[in-house]
Formats: structure tokens, sequence, C-alpha cells
């Protein structure tokens, strides 16, 4: 019997746009003798709509924005309309929910509590990981606590910058010195990112961070190789072969990432085989710092004197077939077909454990 999946994508998120080529690109992938494929988008206004199930690939990410001929759900109805208990005559029941949602709205913990609460399996990381791994703040503390060496970082929401404005630029110059990155804390994708490298740059620097989110990070800058991992699992989590992405700019940037290609990514890296180890160990307890499940993309600079210092993970990482986490599986011996296959399994598998917990005393 075939495995309905329902992709979640879209979002109110500034990377709609990123997450509607996501879902194009798994749509493409997923073996239809496996699977019935139910498709949800959720408009960058945050309206449900659920498309009728695909029998053929969609051409272009416009034919997966239900907007004009799909139903809008309302938020009461989302369980019975969007995820019925059982199948009716225009809505079949879904299995398994898969959100290839990016950013804030999808990728922080908002949409797993909501499938949490609706008892559904779901691909990806739980609550308290997706919502640590969105915020950067959290996770760095997180890796602290877990004793991962990282750059030095401060923090400002957005209200005790505008009381004293000065005093955190002073205090970013003495505690990091330039240059410096800033950036939101709850966005991926390189949105509203800026390298500093003087006061001028700064304060713009500040200002463009805070259009995007309450909370902003800055962080040092390290001299270093832009190392990259992709770990899938639940409890007993496995490693990728490991890549490198080398920007032609200043950094990884959003134009970089999707638009221009300006940026070199070298899969397998060249490192030693004591620096793969030690990255591998790094990444699995990057993994377990945040509980994470499924699979994360942990992000390490690696320095001339052979030290690895965790940056980030990303909890759902770029997903199409040319994006770093895919292809590092690829090179690994995982095709992206399979790739999502792993991931449907591993959510079913952790969905079958939750049901063996008590909920009464």
């Amino acid at each position: 019997m075939k495995i309905k999946v329902g992709l979640l994508y879209g979002g109110k998120s500034a990377e709609h746009q990123v997450s509607l080529q996501t879902a194009l690109a798994v749509i493409k992938a997923l073996d239809t003798n496996k699977f019935d494929i139910h498709p949800i988008y959720i408009s960058d206004k945050g309206e449900w709509f659920r498309g009728p199930k695909l029998t053929e690939p969609a051409a272009s990410p416009a034919e997966l924005q239900f907007s004009q001929n799909g139903t809008a759900v309302s938020p009461v109805a989302l369980n019975q309309d969007l995820f019925p208990a059982k199948a009716d005559e225009t809505n079949e029941q879904i299995d398994v929910v898969f959100p290839l949602l990016h950013g804030p709205n999808g990728e922080d913990g908002t949409v797993q509590g909501m499938l949490e609460l609706l008892n559904l399996p779901y691909v990806g990381n739980g609550v308290l990981a997706s919502a640590a791994g969105m915020d950067k703040v959290i996770m760095k503390n997180l890796f602290a606590q877990a004793g991962l060496e990282q750059a030095n970082y401060v923090s400002y929401i957005k209200s005790e910058w505008k009381k004293a404005p000065e005093e955190a630029y002073d205090k970013v110059e003495q505690k990091l010195g330039y240059p410096c990155f800033v950036k939101p804390a709850n966005l991926g994708s390189s949105v509203g990112i800026s390298k500093c490298k003087d006061r001028a740059s700064l304060e713009k620097a500040f200002a463009e961070a805070f259009n995007y989110d309450r909370k902003i990070i800055i962080e040092e800058g390290i001299i270093g190789r832009e190392i990259e991992i992709g770990v899938i699992g639940n409890d007993e989590p496995i490693c990728s072969v490991v890549g490198e992405v080398a920007p032609k700019k200043e950094f990884y940037d959003y134009k970089a990432k999707y638009e221009d290609g300006d940026t070199d990514m070298m899969i397998p890296a060249q490192v030693t085989e004591e620096e793969y180890e030690l990255i591998k160990e790094l990444a699995i307890k990057s993994f377990k710092a945040i509980d994470g499940s499924g699979l994360v993309r942990a992000d390490f600079f690696l320095t001339e004197d052979g030290r690895a210092l965790i940056n980030e993970v990303n909890t759902m990482p770029g997903f199409t077939p040319y994006s770093m986490f895919p292809l590092l599986w690829k090179h690994t011996g995982v095709e992206y077909p399979e790739l999502i296959g792993r991931l449907v399994e591993l959510a079913l598998e952790r969905h079958e454990g939750k049901q063996q917990i008590k909920h009464t005393f």
C-alpha cells in the first residue's frame, strides 16, 4: 500500500520562494509507486490551501500555489480539512507530513507543535530542536553548554538597541572587533546578514537585521574554511562526507546561494582523516545538543591549526538536488529519492516510538 505524504510548503516567511523550489524538487523525486503526494500550500500571508493529489510532477512553482483554485482552510478547520482522521469523498487521510518550510512560521517549531497536537507523523526535527535550531542565540547557548567550540558572539533585542545604540556598537567592538557578522537571530538562507568592517557598516547592519527579527546576533569573524556535513537519524545518527563552501564574494549570501551561483562547492572536501573524524564527532554532538531527529546540516569553520568551530546547525537545510545537504548524501552513496524515502521512514519510526509513551497515571 502506498504511503500518503502531505507535502507542506510555502509559508509566511522571507524564505517562501526557497520553500517552493524545494517542494518542486521533492515532488519530482518522489517515487509515485511508493508514495501518494498531497500538496499543502501556505501562502506568504499565512493562508492554508490543500491542493488535489498530484498524479504527475508540477512543471513550475506557480502550479503549486493554490491560492486561486485551491480550497482555503481556516485555522479551526485544519485538522478536519487538511489532515482528516479518516478519508472522505474529497480528502484522503495523510500518513506522514513532510514540512518543506524554511525560516519562521515553519522551521521554528510552530508547525511541528501543531502536528504534535494532531498526533501526525512528520519528517524532521521536533518542536524543541526546530525552535532551538531556528534561534541562533539559543542554539549557540546550547552549544556552549555542550562544550562545543565556537566563535565569540553577543546578541541584542530591538528595544535594548534603540535605548542605547552607541553602547551596543561599543560592546561589539570591544568583545568581537572587526570583521564581524550581524544576523537576524531567527532566519536562514543568509537573509538580512551583513559583514561589517567598521562602525559605519556596523550601524547599517544592525538596522538591516532588525528589519527581519526583533533579536539579532553578532559574531566575530573567523579565519577558516567553511565545512558542512549532513546528519540523518533519530537516536543513532550517521554522517555524510564533508563538503566545503568557497564563496567568490565576501561571504555566502542569499544571492550567491540562490541566484547567481557565484560559489564553489567542493564535495568531498579535502580534509585529513583526523579532521573528518573530528567533524563527524562534533556534528553528532551538536545534533544531540538540540535533541535533533531526522536531519540537520552542521556547519563548521576549520582553522589552519586543525580546530573545528561549530557555526550552526540547520534543521531544514536547502533540499533541492543541487543543495549542499542532498549533494553530501549523494557523494556518500545515497541518491536524492532514496534520501527522501529514508527521512520518511525515520519520521514513521519516531512517531511509532512516541505512541508507546503513557499519557495517564
